[in-house]
This record gives C-alpha cells, structure tokens and sequence, in this order.
C-alpha cells in the first residue's frame, strides 16, 4: 500500500514537470478538455434530470401533511442536488465512462511500448500523457456538476408540471428560499477534489500496467474501483470539513 503510494506520488511529480514543448502539451489539453466535457455531457444531463425528478416526488410524498410548506420540497431538492447528487454522482459515472477511457488509452500505450518509445526519445512521457488529463479532469468537471445541477433543478421542476404532488409555484418558492452560496462552493470543491482523483487514480493505474490485453482490462477495472472509493471518502471529509 506505501509503496503503490509513493509511486502514486512520485508520477504526480514527474507529470507537472516543466513540459519540453508546450504547444504539444496545450493540444493534448484542449482534446482531453473536449473529451472529458462534450464526450460526457449527455450521460450527465440525462442523469441530472432525472434523478432531480425523482428526488422532487419522493420529497413531496415524504412531506405530504397540511403543517409543512409545500415549498419546503423544492427547498430540501434543490440543496440535495447541489451539495450532493450532481457533484457526487455525476463524478461517480464520470469516473466509469473518463476513468476507464484514461486508464486503457495509456495502459494499452505502456503494454504496446509506446510509453517506452517516448522516453527513448527524451519526452517526459507521464507529464506529456497524464498532466493534460488531469489537467482535463480539474477544469472540466466542475463545469459538468454545474450544468448537473441546473439540470437537476429543472428536472425537479418538470416533475411539478407533470404530477400533482406539489404546484411548480411552490417549488419555484423553495428553490429560491433560502439561498446559501455555501452550498455551491462546496459543490465546486468536491468536484475539483472528485476531477483530481479520476484523473490521477485511472492514470496511475494505467502507467503502471504490465502484460497484455486482459491485464490492460484489469488495470481500467482497478482504476475505475478506486476512484470510487475514493470519490466517497473525499466526499465524506469535505462535508465534514466545510459544512
């Protein structure tokens, strides 16, 4: 564990170093930005959606009595989706859909002796292949978790036009109630902190890949497992820390 560790720490030094060319670096950076932003933005607002719809209803099912507000349900949905659902889960089926695409890319580079290659050649091969995923992964995360919870906001609203639970006049009440700018900050945290950890986790694990095709598959596996786990506990720690 120490040792998988300092090995994690030291390709973290060796990927920010000062970049030969940086022109080539800043083209792989704005086709991993695309990559990791366009490439995931419909699985995002489909999941945003809906889960905003569902969280809307069971709110207003759990607070169906006369004494509680009707607007306490958009309340309660909207700080749901922006301290918790969008950064969390969305960072969570990134982790699957980037995670593993970083982890297999540059695990089939290493098994294929393309990594080799590059460093035969005098190029930081880890700051060249996973500085700009990381790099990728910071900047374009948060902006999915903020679409995500616009997103998760209106999928509460549609719900409210199409059942009958609670009024969209009410929901639109709870949702401004109330505002604490907090709430977005944390979420902005979390999803720099979950956006680092995708990046650097499957990256590792894919630099370090020996083997063949099958242990290419176990390393984009290992590096997908691990994010999330540790998607959960940054999310655990943050929350306590800012909340």
């Amino acid at each position: 564990m120490f040792t998988s560790f300092g090995k994690y720490i030291l390709l973290l030094r060796l990927s920010f170093k000062r970049p030969e060319k940086f022109k080539v670096y800043w083209a792989e950076i704005m086709r991993e930005m695309v990559s990791v932003g366009i490439g995931s933005l419909g699985i995002i607002a489909i999941i945003s959606i809906f889960i905003g719809a569902a969280t809307t209803i069971q709110v207003a099912f759990q607070l169906a009595s006369p004494l509680v507000p009707l607007s306490i349900a958009g309340k309660i949905s909207r700080d749901s989706n922006i301290l918790e659902f969008s950064p969390t889960i969305s960072s969570l089926v990134l982790a699957g859909r980037v995670g593993s695409n970083f982890a297999s890319q540059i695990g089939t580079m290493r098994v294929t002796e393309q990594i080799d290659a590059l460093e035969i050649m005098g190029v930081n091969a880890p700051g060249y292949l996973i500085s700009p995923k990381i790099i990728a992964g910071i900047t374009m995360v948060p902006i999915l978790v903020i679409v995500s919870i616009c997103l998760g906001i209106t999928g509460g609203y549609i719900a409210c036009m199409a059942g009958s639970e609670i009024t969209p006049s009410d929901y639109v009440a709870g949702v401004v109630d109330g505002f604490d700018g907090l709430t977005i900050r944390v979420a902005l945290v979390k999803a720099f902190v979950f956006g680092f950890l995708i990046a650097s986790i499957c990256s590792y694990q894919g630099f370090y890949t020996s083997g063949g095709a099958l242990e290419v598959g176990q390393s984009a596996t290992r590096g997908v497992v691990y994010s999330c786990v540790m998607i959960l506990f940054a999310d655990l720690v943050i929350t306590r820390l800012m909340l």
